[in-house]
């Protein structure tokens, strides 16, 4: 018996081989992201050129940060470092997001009710875990589900419910993929391209909404997250994040590339050693959207949510924070 376990389970990795690792999906799925993002929001394309300049500076000017990089395996990792954000609408959505992050290796990590913030969505992290996916690609997507039940207007609520309940976020073919990676434990080489392609339609910019002029206006007068889950035909990637090393240069040099920076910093100040995480950004664009009319006759208005994201990293304060840090 033992010695047909053994036969099995040779046979078993062989037969596995034929698949691609989740992480390699992930690492494909977050370059096509990253280019798919550049291409809609071209400040974010001119965003990633200032960093990567940045951050080759910063290295230059500093060997001994290059060779701690280099002896941790983090160098290469400076590129990949990326993060994004989406906002769901419906439980329905999320559970079938898991399953499609689960084929990339991403597993959701924490949780978020941003309700105490006055935001009204609930929220996970999915990612990889361990040291070795993370090292392989660290690329993570915040994933928020809207919250109806705290929306005051009970006709407004209702009507909201209706709208979300009619659309369909991912296509047949990445739900077909996914149950697919599911039921034989992997893809192949052809069915992972596929599905990444399949996949990112999810995160795609539409520029017609799904709603009235007069009913967007009432979603966001609610609040205006509320109008930018509702009023889409589906999840649109609101931003990514490069990782840069020195953020400060960013933020400063932002305006000579034609971008409009926040205001601050968000987190601790700036300092010789860097402490925790630190973040700005480029102001949310306003985008032109088509809303439909009672008529069926398109109006033109606006929307304003996607933006630029920039953090650096400093060292952890805990222990367990630091697996994942360098040092100074």
């Amino acid at each position: 018996m033992t010695k047909l376990y053994h036969v099995f389970r040779k046979v078993r990795a062989v037969t596995d081989n034929r698949f691609v690792s989740a992480d390699d999906i992930r690492s494909a799925f977050s370059a096509a992201m990253s280019t798919m993002y550049r291409a809609e929001v071209p400040a974010y394309g001119t965003l990633m050129e200032l960093v990567a300049k940045v951050n080759a500076e910063t290295l230059a000017a500093d060997p001994a940060q290059l060779e701690r990089l280099e002896e941790t395996d983090s160098l290469d990792r400076i590129s990949q470092e990326r993060h994004g954000a989406i906002r769901l609408g419906t439980p329905g959505e999320l559970s079938m997001m898991r399953r499609v992050f689960a084929v990339m290796g991403m597993l959701p990590v924490g949780y978020y009710d941003l309700s105490t913030a006055g935001v009204p969505v609930h929220s996970t992290a999915f990612r990889p875990v361990g040291e070795a996916a993370l090292k392989k690609n660290p690329f993570r997507v915040f994933t928020s589900l809207l919250r109806l039940d705290l929306v005051a207007d009970g006709s407004l609520r209702h009507e909201a419910e209706k709208i979300l309940s009619k659309r369909r976020i991912f296509t047949e073919g990445a739900i077909a993929l996914t149950e697919k990676a599911e039921r034989q434990g992997g893809l192949d080489k052809a069915d992972a391209e596929r599905f990444v392609t399949e996949a990112l339609e999810t995160f795609r910019w539409h520029d017609r909404a799904n709603v009235s002029p007069d009913m967007y206006h009432r979603l966001h007068d609610a609040h205006r997250l509320i109008a930018d889950v509702v009023s889409f035909k589906g999840p649109h990637i609101n931003h990514l994040t490069p990782r840069t090393l020195d953020i400060d240069a960013v933020q400063a040099q932002m305006p000579e590339y034609g971008i409009a920076p926040k205001a601050t910093i968000e987190g601790p100040p700036s300092r010789k050693c860097a402490i925790l995480l630190r973040q700005t950004s480029f102001k949310a664009l306003e985008e032109p959207v088509s809303f439909q009319a009672e008529d069926g006759s398109w109006k033109e208005g606006s929307h304003t949510a996607r933006f630029g994201e920039i953090e650096q990293r400093g060292i952890a304060l805990t222990p367990k924070g630091a697996l994942f840090t360098t040092t100074c």
